[in-house]
């Protein structure tokens, strides 16, 4: 049984001002219209019941901007679940909204009906990049949010996307740096993903907009995932969440079910060539992980075992329960031990 969850409640594109180039939430939410009360309710209680419930749930309203949602009808959804905090391991709410959608009079709102956290699409800290994309929003906006939320005692949690139009690897660096010095509890990293439909979707096709190559989507949401674990920083997510709705829209970009897996098989192969070089002579390596770990290890279509092998080294690959997740002990004699986050490149 997992120790946190989330009972997740769809709002799509609800209250959202603008229509973002990479956006069209109705297919991303797998949802068409916002839930009934009674709707919000029965969600609520199922998931409760659920006899594998984790042990500890939050209220997550997604989606959409749930703050630029009139007033009258935020208070009835918040209403609506206030029931199902008085239960056993139900610890609060969480919604995520637009940075330009937050005020410190919405928070003392917010606070009212128990909010606990508040996550902001920030998406990128490069102004020509937001614009260029449609956000509708500055970098300043996502400052001034961020530091009214911490304020008010709030968790904060930050979006960021990867590989918008306009932007480059390095802005994308710059990002993350600037996310963090806000000092969220969490992140979600987004690879970019084209949808049917959506802005972007024609600049692809009409060729104005070309993409990162996969090699370089894996190599910066590597070094965010190593720069969040070295910072405290939870990542919650790390690409798109596995819907059918999502694979079957998306025309170009970085959509893969089990994307996270894949940025963790690159940094196991960063750690991996870090002990070839300091171990020149040995054609053997023997690495013992958590158990789960070993396809994280082995690689995509074992590329991690075909990268080590044409540099002279075979892998034999050993689940323990001893290892903790993200820490790889490799030898063969002796051991080294090396975690996962301490290959970030920034």
């Amino acid at each position: 049984m997992k120790n946190k969850g989330n009972i997740a409640i769809f709002v799509p594109h609800a209250g959202c001002p603008h229509q973002c180039s990479f956006c069209d939430q109705r297919k991303i939410s797998a949802a068409q219209q916002i839930p009934t009360l009674e709707q919000v309710q029965e969600i609520c209680r199922q998931a409760i019941e659920h006899p594998r419930r984790p042990k500890q749930l939050e209220i997550a309203f997604f989606g959409g901007s749930f703050t630029a949602i009139p007033e009258k009808e935020q208070n009835a959804l918040l209403e609506a679940v206030q029931p199902f905090l008085a239960m056993e391991g139900v610890t609060g709410i969480r919604i995520s909204t637009r940075p330009d959608c937050i005020t410190p009079e919405i928070l003392q709102r917010l606070q009212q009906f128990h909010v606990t956290a508040i996550e902001l699409g920030a998406q990128s800290m490069q102004d020509a990049v937001l614009q260029k994309n449609h956000r509708g929003h500055t970098a300043q906006d996502v400052r001034n949010a961020a530091k009214w939320i911490t304020d008010a005692g709030f968790s904060l949690g930050l979006q960021m996307m990867i590989g918008l139009d306009g932007s480059t690897p390095e802005q994308e660096r710059e990002t993350l740096q600037e996310l963090l010095a806000l000092h969220p509890d969490t992140l979600r990293i987004y690879p970019l993903v084209v949808l049917k439909g959506t802005k972007l979707a024609e600049r692809v096709q009409n060729g104005s907009f070309v993409l990162y190559d996969w090699e370089t989507v894996l190599e910066l949401c590597a070094d965010a995932l190593c720069a969040c674990q070295q910072q405290g920083v939870r990542v919650i997510r790390c690409g798109l969440h596995a819907e059918d709705t999502v694979q079957s829209e998306a025309v170009a970009g970085f959509y893969h079910p089990a994307f996270r897996e894949l940025v963790e098989s690159r940094l196991c192969l960063r750690v991996l060539k870090q002990w070839m070089q300091q171990h020149p002579q040995e054609t053997m390596a023997e690495v013992q992980v958590a158990p789960g770990w070993s396809s994280r290890v082995a690689g995509h279509h074992a590329c991690n075992r075909a990268a080590c092998r044409e540099a002279g080294v075979s892998l034999r690959i050993i689940e323990t329960a001893a290892i903790p997740a993200g820490m790889l002990q490799i030898g063969k004699d002796g051991y080294d031990v090396f975690q996962i986050a301490g290959t970030a490149r920034i």
